[in-house]
């Protein structure tokens, strides 16, 4: 039977061995040791506690902290409350190894009925054996049942004097506010980068570890704000290496791709250069690269990319490396907002469908492809601009040029200017009649638009409204109106009507009506006839033609007089302002 060897049967993983004993050892959370060590030192001890924040940040070691502040003794036995905890005596020490038997630990989300809670209660009343005071700390307390809360909350909101509750939880939000109104709540944050950097550092050097700084600051981007995560790698960086461990290693271990190769594969996205992509990332899988966590990265740079567009002091940030913050300028300057914000959208959109697909490579390789070819494709402000410089004097323009996706490394050629001479443009939702040549005296409206208009503003909607859609326009004469009625025309409708047209104009008019509309109009059907016809005629247009074959299923929606709306399948609609501008 081969020998267990005796150092690896005492080994300690380094989460366990550097857990912090006092707040001294305490990072990232300087606002709750300094409030909790003035609490103690001024002998203002609250009666219940709660912990909240993400895994791994210290909830648990904060609480264990507190009971050795409030029941050490001190080397000499005759201590007080400390916010300096000697570590040395037996009440420390008991504490530290989880045996003392007035600090109860529980956890919640093993014993959430309240029956266990009873067992507590029924406990409370009894004055602790050994310590100064009774402490009963709750782990994720957020698992407690309805009624385990219920039973809690009278004995939490007075208990005896020589009882103190501390809980944590990472669900702050499912703790009921009864509960939350008897405590004193702190709220750990994340551990920032630099702090995990420097504090990993420290315990490197004391494990005699050798260790790169590029692979700190890995371990520490993946720790994500958790020191206990963070140790977790670290350990497991460590035993993976034969020797120094490197910035290589832990990509290999966590599934990273080089932060520099990050960089030039953003760089030839926003190129449109397919081929090198796709390679980039067969490459990267090959080495043992998670597709998504690539995705992720590039979302991350799309993102510090813009907030350097904005603010370009954020590219001064010491813990990244010179190298990226060089290359960052460079592209934050050649890439437009409206650029950086559509490669963060897609990619946000792209994560959550490699997320959900069964083929997680394939799903990656389909979003970097419609990224690529997005690249080509002009921006609002582009598009706006194109359609001014084309129109010649168009008044309103109802086009979306556009670009057709070009290949990568070849200049696109110049397109021909969009000829307008076959587009009506629609100024309201009516469809003009032919004016007379010379506006006859005496008479006010000389056309149905003319009507129409003045119903609109002498607010006669329901009048106007019946007008547009349920009447159908045959002539418009000297105090004269012929006109066919709907199956929904109102039975009012001629009366109204010629008593509007009285008043507006102070003569008699007749309303002529007559019984077959067959193959006729309405005023709003000529409308919706003509605006069709512009959508028609301008998606034949190469540019036009372009955007909808690059989008499938996305087709022309609206065409007013300040605005476009293009729809595609699957995406939010796109709406352009007159002033370039969009809202996504």
């Amino acid at each position: 039977m081969p020998e267990i060897n005796e150092d690896s049967k005492k080994y300690t993983v380094l989460a366990r061995k550097y857990r912090p004993g006092n707040f001294d050892d305490l990072i990232g959370q300087e606002a709750l040791v300094t409030t909790l060590t003035n609490a103690i030192e001024k002998n203002r001890i609250a009666h219940a506690y709660i912990l909240t924040g993400i895994r791994g940040v210290g909830k648990t070691t904060t609480a264990r902290i507190i009971a050795k502040g409030l029941n050490c003794i001190g080397t000499d036995g005759k201590g007080g409350p400390t916010s300096h905890p000697c570590g040395e005596c037996e009440n420390c020490k008991a504490i530290s190894e989880d045996r003392h038997v007035d600090v109860f630990e529980m956890d919640a989300a093993s014993r959430t009925g309240v029956n266990d809670i009873r067992e507590i209660l029924d406990g409370v009343r009894y004055r602790p054996t050994s310590a100064r005071y009774k402490i009963y700390i709750i782990d994720e307390v957020h698992m407690l049942s309805k009624s385990a809360f219920n039973a809690l909350l009278k004995t939490l909101e007075e208990p005896p004097e020589h009882v103190k509750f501390i809980f944590a939880t990472t669900e702050i939000r499912k703790v009921p506010v009864t509960v939350l109104s008897r405590c004193q709540r702190f709220d750990l944050r994340r551990v920032e980068v630099a702090e995990l950097e420097s504090h990993f550092k420290k315990i490197c050097d004391k494990e005699n570890v050798t260790i790169e700084q590029e692979a700190l600051t890995l371990v520490a981007r993946c720790a994500d704000g958790s020191v206990r995560d963070g140790l977790s790698l670290l350990d497991q960086a460590i035993a993976r290496s034969t020797g120094s461990v490197t910035a290589n290693e832990v990509r290999s271990m966590v599934g990273l791709a080089d932060r520099a190769i990050v960089f030039d594969l953003f760089e030839s996205l926003m190129q449109g250069n397919i081929s090198g992509v796709l390679e980039f990332l067969q490459n990267q899988y090959n080495c043992g690269a998670d597709p998504i966590v690539i995705l992720q990265d590039l979302l991350e740079l799309s993102h510090w990319l813009t907030k350097v567009k904005i603010l370009p002091e954020a590219a001064n940030d010491v813990s990244l490396p010179e190298a990226e913050r060089t290359k960052g300028k460079e592209l934050a300057e050649k890439l437009s907002m409206a650029v950086l914000t559509r490669t963060w959208q897609m990619l946000l959109k792209g994560i959550n469908e490699a997320k959900s697909s069964s083929a997680s490579l394939a799903a990656v390789e389909m979003v970097l492809i419609r990224l690529a070819y997005a690249s080509s494709l002009p921006t609002p402000a582009e598009i706006i601009e194109d359609v001014k410089k084309n129109s010649s004097g168009l008044e309103t323009s109802q086009v979306i040029p556009d670009k057709a996706p070009a290949v990568a490394q070849k200049e696109p050629e110049k397109p021909a200017p969009i000829k307008y001479d076959n587009v009506k443009p629609v100024e309201i939702p009516v469809a003009k009649t032919p004016a007379p040549e010379e506006k006859k005296a005496g008479v006010k409206f000389a056309s149905f638009e003319d009507l129409t208009k003045s119903l609109m503003d002498k607010k006669q909607a329901g009048l106007a409204f019946s007008f547009m859609n349920d009447i159908y326009p045959i002539s418009i004469e000297e105090c004269k109106l012929t006109v066919a009625l709907g199956n929904r025309a109102p039975r009012d409708f001629v009366t109204k009507l010629g008593h509007f047209l009285e008043e507006e104009t102070g003569e008699k008019w007749i309303v002529d009506v007559v019984h077959h509309a067959d193959g006729m109009q309405t005023l709003q059907e000529k409308a919706k006839a003509i605006e069709d016809k512009n959508k028609q005629d301008l998606s034949t247009h190469h540019l036009v033609k372009g955007v909808l074959d690059t989008f499938k299923g996305s087709y022309i929606d609206k065409l007013t007089r300040k605005t476009i709306e293009v729809i595609a399948e699957d995406e939010e609609p796109i709406v352009i302002n007159e002033t370039g501008e969009q809202d996504v």
